[in-house]
C-alpha cells in the first residue's frame, strides 16, 4: 500500500497573535519585583512614602541648618506664625518650627526603635513557638495570653511612674508587651509553613533549628512581618504622643511632639497654633505609615486588592 503524501498546508500557523506571543516570550518576573510593581501603583502608599519621606529629611536639616536650636529663648511670646518664625512661637518665647523638627527626632527614634525591639523578641518569639509546637508552644502563647490580659496602657504609665520619664523608660514600657502581636502573626505563618516538604527536607537532612528559623520560616513569613512592623510603628509613635500628652514624656527642655501638644492644649483659646501643629505632624505620620503598611499588605496578597 502506497502511502499518501501530507498536506503540507495542515502545518501552516495559524491566528498568530503578536502581543500575544511577546508576553509568553517575555522573562518571568521575581515575587518581589512584582510586589513593587503592584505596590507603586497605589497611589495612597505611594503618597505615604512621600510624606514619611519628606517628615524624616525635615528632621535631619532642619535642627542642623536652622539658626535657633529648640531651647532658645528668643523673647518673643506666643507670636503667631510669621515671616520669620513659621509656626510661631510659644509661652517661653521659643520657634515653634525648630521645635517641630527637633521633635520629630525623638518622636520617630522612639516608635521606630519600641517597633524594632517588638520586631526582634515576636519574630524569635512566634518562630520558636510555631516551629516547636506541643507543650513548648501551649507554654509560650500562654504567656503571651497572660501579658495581652494586663491592660497595655496601665503597663506602661506604671513602669513609666517607676522609671521616671525619659526616652529609654518609654522605649522600654512600649516594648514590655508590644511585641505579642508580631509574635501571634508570626507563629501564624510558621504553622503553616512547616509542614512544606522543603522544611521537612530541610530536618530530616538534620537542620538545626536557628537554621530552619532563619533560612526557611522567617524568609517566607517576611511579607507578614513587614506589614506588621510598619503598622507597629505609628502605633508606637502614637502611643508616645498620648504619653507624653499625659505629662510622661521626655523632659523639658527636649520635646516630642506630643509633649509639644500638651503645652499647646493649655493655650489652644488664646495660641490655637501652638496645639495645631504638632497635631497635624502626628496625623500625617501615621498616615503615612498606615497608607505604607496598607499598600505593602494589599502588593503581597493581590487577593486583598479593592
Amino acid at each position: 500500500m502506497t502511502q499518501q503524501p501530507i498536506d503540507k498546508d495542515l502545518f501552516k500557523v495559524v491566528g498568530v497573535n503578536d502581543e500575544a506571543s511577546d508576553k509568553l516570550a517575555k522573562k518571568s518576573v521575581s515575587f518581589w519585583k512584582e510586589v513593587f510593581i503592584r505596590f507603586s501603583h497605589n497611589k495612597m502608599a505611594i503618597a505615604g512614602l512621600i510624606i514619611l519621606a519628606i517628615i524624616i529629611a525635615m528632621a535631619i536639616v532642619v535642627p542642623m541648618l536652622s539658626q535657633y536650636k529648640y531651647s532658645d529663648q528668643l523673647g518673643v511670646y506666643n507670636s503667631p506664625p510669621s515671616a520669620q518664625f513659621w509656626f510661631g512661637t510659644d509661652d517661653l518665647g521659643r520657634d515653634i518650627f525648630v521645635r517641630i523638627w527637633a521633635g520629630a527626632r525623638i518622636s520617630l527614634f522612639i516608635g521606630i526603635t519600641a517597633a524594632l525591639i517588638d520586631l526582634v523578641i515576636g519574630v524569635l518569639w512566634g518562630s520558636v513557638s510555631g516551629l516547636a509546637g506541643g507543650r513548648v508552644d501551649n507554654i509560650m502563647m500562654r504567656i503571651a495570653d497572660v501579658l495581652t490580659a494586663v491592660p497595655y496602657l496601665l503597663v506602661v504609665i506604671v513602669l513609666l511612674v517607676v522609671m521616671q520619664p525619659g526616652i529609654v523608660p518609654m522605649i522600654i514600657a512600649l516594648s514590655i508587651t508590644g511585641w505579642i502581636n508580631m509574635a501571634r502573626i508570626v507563629r501564624g505563618e510558621v504553622l503553616s509553613i512547616k509542614n512544606q516538604e522543603y522544611v521537612l527536607a530541610a530536618r530530616t537532612l538534620g537542620a538545626s533549628t536557628g537554621h530552619l528559623i532563619m533560612k526557611h520560616l522567617i524568609p517566607n513569613a517576611l511579607g507578614a512581618i513587614l506589614v506588621t512592623m510598619t503598622l507597629t510603628i505609628p502605633s508606637a509613635i502614637f502611643t508616645e504622643s498620648f504619653l507624653s500628652y499625659l505629662g510622661l514624656g521626655v523632659p523639658a527642655p527636649r520635646a516630642s511632639w506630643g509633649t509639644m501638644a500638651s503645652d499647646g492644649n493649655k493655650a489652644i483659646a488664646d495660641y490655637p497654633w501652638r496645639l495645631i501643629f504638632p497635631a497635624v505632624f502626628i496625623s500625617l505620620t501615621i498616615f503615612a505609615f498606615n497608607a505604607i503598611g496598607d499598600g505593602l499588605r494589599d502588593a503581597l496578597d493581590p487577593k486583598l486588592r479593592k
